[in-house]
């Protein structure tokens, strides 16, 4: 039985999350304490609990302490199953974070999987769906994983109501990856998300956006949803290159300015780009349990936050690989070695 501190490093329910995923993979059954001490709401909340719920279903596992507020759990995995799976979060909690609980999980299964979680899949505190079906997944398929991620609905926070769905063929076996840069520029766009909103607020993101980025014409994407989808905003920059994408967000929220909105995106792709780095902080988290189970891999980001090394620590205790990261100029170096 692994014990884990959930408050350790950044404290947060990535902790959680990872120990789940390595968990029903490798087989090792663990206890964790504290759970999301680091945060204003300490414990469960639904999106953990669909996490909790979704690996406990998947590799039939054997549960304590998976109630809405517990700050302690302890898991026991079974044989990971493929199959056809359903899981409803009750809330705007993202859906994003319950699939890549459960996608890499699903590559050891015996055979094709569907799993479709309904919740949220826009709000502030977790990757949107394109972030899964740009940045995550193209670099998933790199390393060798066929998983497709189709968002049937989106759900801002906080009605939710929103749909992902994710297609997962057993992994034939990981490549190793290298992101030490992101290569050539191939596209880069923005999209401004409206629903049940004033279309003007659209036009002022991405008027912003022209400005400060110099773009213009197809690279300015207004997408107009159903009004009972809302109501909800969110302005995605996507910068497409040779080896990587990255997918930058930010949320319009009850009196925060267009302006702010777009400004706040802008600033994130900026950095990214001022860095030199392959990827962003983001991605760093989402790539460290990938190339730890394929026992290499590396990658640069724009920085190096407390979340990915907090991940690195709770990926040590299941995996028998090496995490370090060698701070440079403008980015950082991560090397992931068996």
């Amino acid at each position: 039985m692994i014990e884990i501190d959930g408050s350790q490093g950044e404290g947060g329910g990535q902790v959680l999350r990872t120990a789940l995923t390595l968990s029903m993979i490798t087989g090792q059954p663990f206890r964790i304490s504290n759970i999301r001490a680091n945060r204003s709401k300490p414990g469960l909340m639904r999106q953990h609990l669909a996490s909790v719920k979704a690996a406990a279903e998947i590799s039939g596992a054997k549960v304590e302490g998976d109630a809405l507020g517990s700050t302690s759990l302890s898991f026991a995995p079974g044989a990971i199953k493929a199959g056809v799976y359903e899981f409803q979060i009750g809330t705007a909690g993202s859906s994003t974070l319950v699939l890549q609980t459960v996608v890499p999980a699903l590559l050891y299964a015996p055979g094709e999987s569907v799993v479709r979680v309904s919740g949220g899949t826009h709000n502030s505190k977790a990757p949107p769906a394109e972030f899964l079906q740009r940045a995550y997944g193209r670099a998933m398929a790199d390393m060798g994983a066929q998983v497709e991620f189709h968002l049937e609905r989106t759900g801002f926070y906080p009605a939710g109501g929103g749909a992902v769905r994710a297609t997962v063929k057993p992994l034939a076996a990981w490549r190793h990856l290298a992101l030490d840069a992101r290569g050539e520029r191939r596209e880069a766009y923005a999209e401004s998300l409206v629903a049940a909103v004033p279309g003007g607020v659209a036009k002022r993101e991405l008027d912003c956006v022209a400005s400060a980025m110099g773009w213009s014409g197809d690279q300015l994407r207004f997408k107009t949803l159903p009004d009972n989808w809302g109501p909800g905003n969110a302005l995605l920059i996507t910068l497409d290159h040779e080896h990587v994408t990255e997918v930058f967000v930010a949320f319009g929220e009850k009196a925060r300015r267009a302006e702010e909105v777009a400004r706040d995106a802008v600033a994130q792709a900026r950095r990214f780009i001022a860095s030199g780095a392959a990827v962003s902080e983001h991605l760093a988290d989402q790539l460290l349990v990938p190339m730890a189970l394929a026992g290499s891999g590396s990658f640069t980001m724009d920085i190096l936050s407390q979340h990915t090394r907090t991940n690195a620590e709770v990926i040590a205790r299941f995996l028998p690989v090496s995490i370090t990261f060698d701070k440079r100029e403008a980015s950082t170096l991560a090397k992931i070695a068996s």
